[in-house]
């Protein structure tokens, strides 16, 4: 689909799945469309097991000098990957909302040596039940994720990030 189009232009909006599962592949062209720099990322796999969204990576795009993961990219991945998992159930849930990412942290605990696998979660069990309360009752809210990096078994980063559900326009 690969759209040209000026800055402050927003990209289409991939049309709501109603009621059917969310074709990840087409999620995953869309978004490599609609964020060019997704594409060089190296994202291989985007799958989903409960409520954690997945991706496997491969390192090769994401060295640094040093021949391991560079950490502007894995930050890049996790702040991305809290975007997608919000802007995933917020269509599953039949919405199609604008999210920003409001915070977000990491902490660096080994380095990145292979290819390797993210994992997003909802911080509180909770909080998608939450959200949806907050989306109901005020028009917005905000969500928090935790994203865990590992490399085999190795965990080297984990990542907390808030996303906020903005007012529908």
């Amino acid at each position: 689909m690969n759209i040209s189009r000026a800055p402050g232009i927003p990209h289409p909006r991939l049309p709501l799945p109603e009621g059917q599962p969310e074709d990840l592949t087409a999620f995953h062209r869309w978004l490599s469309d609609a964020i060019p720099m997704v594409s060089a990322l190296g994202i291989s796999e985007v799958t989903r097991q409960g409520d954690a969204l997945i991706w496997e990576l491969s390192l090769q795009p994401n060295l640094n000098d040093k021949g391991t993961g560079f950490g502007g990219a894995l930050t890049a991945q996790t702040t991305l990957q809290g975007w997608c998992w919000v802007t995933l159930w917020l269509r599953q849930c039949g919405l199609a909302r604008d999210v920003v990412v409001a915070e977000a942290t990491q902490r660096f605990l080994a380095p990145v040596t292979g290819d390797y696998r993210l994992i997003c979660t909802p911080d509180d069990p909770n909080g998608p039940a939450q959200l949806a309360g907050k989306l109901a009752e005020r028009g917005k809210g905000r969500m928090s994720l935790t994203h865990q990096l590992y490399c085999g078994e190795t965990l080297c980063l984990e990542a907390n990030g808030s996303y906020a559900v903005l007012p529908q326009r």
